[in-house]
């Protein structure tokens, strides 16, 4: 696919998908740019709540997709702060509209951080107003693709409320978020991450290497996927079990439905879910690069390669000290010291991928796979309802 023309992918109607599936590596150097870019003033807003306030609660939020920006690097950000002082938590806005009693508190000094491609999402527009009409100390960062969107208007002006505009071309054209969910991802990782400067521009040029390397490979992953199968599962540990919910979204999504999806994190699927597996179901884990954490995800691919009941059993890892013995879309191991958050975006790559050759699979249409027209770009028929 990525190596075709628009000429030949128009007819499939996987033009702008593809390409934007392709464009990522770079607009990850383009995300970084922007971030070091705006370095001091990220900073400065920081230091100016944290001198204000001993605790502050951080919610991460948005809707669908980047409500899973939120749940894919909350546990890795919450190893690197300090937790006395910011309290991590990632929570969807679709969770605060119809809940805001629990998780929106008038006392509590809250940096909320929205993640938004359109910023036109019903619900993402809602759990601002929410938020500013009973938070007393409130303060927002607005990542967002969007200059044009709700979100980036009513941030203008508004000193409590730092807009970060992503690179223009991550305001994904296609039906289904790439671009946008990864750069929104690397610019949270690197807002709050704690390493140097030096140390964040190696794991970027590292990750975009591993992009790379999904396109260079693009043949491996259709071959994955060549025998056929009625239902995929994700899984994966910490932040990977975030991604696998986003990963399986895209299969969902592109196939509109054809295919049945699942996820969990490593230890979670047997406690259950793992009654979904059948004779054909294919089964990709995200591989962790913490030595600790990645003898749960081997200790599952070893447990279901020898249940022999899936027709697809599949690891994507970096090549460490210890591998699965199996199928495994691998990387090299020049990427083993890179943070498994940083890993989520070369990873959910090959899960775009996988789900771009299973909708041409199924006879859909990537960039516009919802036939009914009845799942939208930016959610519709959202009733919001006054909050007292």
């Amino acid at each position: 696919m990525f190596t075709l023309s628009p000429e030949k992918l128009m007819p499939l109607g996987a033009a702008i998908t593809t390409a934007e599936i392709k464009q990522q590596p770079e607009l990850w150097g383009e995300a970084f740019a922007l971030y070091t870019g705006k370095s001091q003033k990220i900073e400065s807003f920081l230091q100016n709540i944290t001198e204000k306030h001993n605790r502050v609660r951080v919610i991460f939020t948005g809707a669908g997709t980047s409500a899973y920006v939120g749940d894919t690097i909350t546990p890795y950000l919450k190893e690197k702060v300090d937790e006395n002082q910011w309290d991590l938590m990632s929570v969807s806005t679709t969770a605060i509209v119809s809940n805001p009693y629990q998780f929106l508190k008038a006392d509590i000094p809250t940096l909320l951080i929205s993640f938004a491609r359109s910023g036109n999402s019903p619900e993402s527009v809602a759990t601002v107003e929410l938020a500013e009409q009973v938070v007393k100390d409130l303060y927002q960062i607005t990542i967002t693709c969007s200059k044009e969107g709700k979100l980036a208007q009513r941030a203008k002006g508004d000193d409590s409320n730092l807009l970060l505009l992503m690179p223009e071309k991550s305001n994904d054209q296609g039906f289904a978020m790439t671009g946008s969910y990864t750069c929104m991802a690397l610019t949270a990782l690197l807002i709050f991450d704690s390493l140097s400067v030096e140390e964040k521009s190696s794991i970027v040029a590292n990750i975009r290497k591993m992009g790379q390397t999904v396109i260079n490979k693009e043949a491996a992953i259709e071959q994955m996927i060549a025998d056929g199968f009625e239902r995929i599962i994700y899984l994966g540990s910490g932040g990977f079990e975030g991604l696998a919910r986003e990963a399986q979204l895209k299969i969902l999504e592109l196939t509109a439905g054809k295919i049945a999806t699942s996820f969990d994190s490593s230890l979670g699927f047997r406690h259950g879910p793992k009654s979904f597996v059948n004779e054909k179901t294919a089964i990709f884990v995200f591989v962790s690069n913490q030595p600790y954490t990645r003898q749960y995800d081997l200790d599952m691919l070893q447990e279901l390669s020898q249940d022999q009941i899936a027709s697809t059993i599949c690891a994507i890892s970096v090549v460490g000290e210890t591998n699965f013995a199996g199928d495994t879309f691998s990387f090299d191991g020049s990427a083993a010291r890179v943070p498994d958050a940083y890993l989520s975006l070369p990873y959910v790559m090959v899960g775009q991928t996988i789900a771009l050759f299973a909708s041409i699979k199924v006879g859909n249409t990537p960039d516009t796979p919802s036939p009914s027209g009845t799942v939208n770009r930016v959610v519709k028929g959202v009733t919001i309802h006054e909050y007292k």
